[in-house]
């Protein structure tokens, strides 16, 4: 083991892919991307709407909001983003008044401008304007010091649909439990 871990160290490649160039890596350990650190989540959504496809917007902010941002004080849950004359927009993601800030905070639910390319924009506009498709915002996050936010475009799910993700969660859950429960046997 000590002879492969040293072959990793030496040649300094991925041993899943020989010819990409990689850092040293210790086997069975994966490789995690440090230069993203998530802010807040938006769990409901997975729930609420089927995710059709995700894209990558960067946000306009104010100093204030970014030093917000930074202590986690924000809030997508209810958010949601929308085209309006061919720029994007992001609507109700309530960013807290920072604490030390004075007469220049901001307003915790203004509209944000989202930053992405014309091309995605304009195929935003077609896929929006279908019946039942909308952006919801899935995540916000910190990518090499800059905040973005993760758009998912989502149809919304209907009732029994909901019904049926919860029954497969609780029978996930379950058989887990039983497979827990048979190990320590």
């Amino acid at each position: 083991m000590k002879a492969v871990k040293s072959l990793y160290k030496k040649e300094n490649h991925d041993p899943i892919c020989p010819g990409r160039q990689v850092g040293f890596i210790i086997p069975g350990e994966l490789k995690v991307n440090m230069s993203e650190k998530i802010i807040a989540q938006n769990r409901k959504a997975r729930f609420d709407y089927h995710i059709e496809e995700i894209y990558e917007a960067g946000i306009v902010l104010k100093g204030t909001e970014v030093k917000s941002i930074r202590e986690g004080k924000v809030n997508i849950k209810d958010s949601f983003a929308r085209v309006e004359k061919g720029e994007l927009f992001l609507y109700n993601m309530h960013i807290s008044p920072y604490e030390q800030g004075n007469i220049f905070n901001h307003d915790p639910l203004r509209t944000r401008k989202l930053l992405m390319h014309k091309i995605e924009i304009n195929r935003l506009i077609g896929l929006t304007k279908e019946k039942g498709l909308t952006l919801v915002p899935i995540r916000l996050y910190l990518k090499n010091g800059r905040v973005k936010v993760e758009l998912g475009l989502a149809k919304g799910k209907r009732t029994h649909d909901k019904r049926k993700a919860l029954q497969e969660k609780a029978a996930k859950r379950e058989i887990e439990r039983a497979f827990k429960e048979r190990q320590f046997e």
